[in-house]
């Protein structure tokens, strides 16, 4: 058979995990928050962004934990947040 005859085959969507709640979702679907080679963590909009991602789900709960208990973030990022890192992260919080 050839190449033309073939049936298009769906192209594969990658998964990723929030580190809150582990659910797995479309990578698209959720926020990335990388650690930076200056040890800082910022929201990566493109998911393309050079550093140690994690990755959250747009659930309110899953932001206000991070943000409670920033230990959740921090072993996946392995290190400890600070406090311009949290501000960061209540700025990019989704709204619901």
């Amino acid at each position: 058979m050839s190449k033309k005859g073939k049936s298009r085959q769906r192209k594969h969507v990658p998964h990723r995990m929030c580190v809150v709640c582990r659910q797995t979702s479309e990578k698209r679907s959720l926020t990335r928050l990388v650690r930076t080679a200056e040890g800082e963590i910022h929201v990566d909009s493109t998911g393309k962004r050079n550093g140690r991602g994690a990755y959250l789900c747009d659930k309110p709960a899953c932001w206000q934990a991070v943000l409670h208990n920033p230990d959740i973030l921090g072993r996946a990022l392995h290190l400890s947040i600070s406090s311009e890192d949290r501000e960061r992260i209540e700025a990019a919080m989704p709204e619901h």
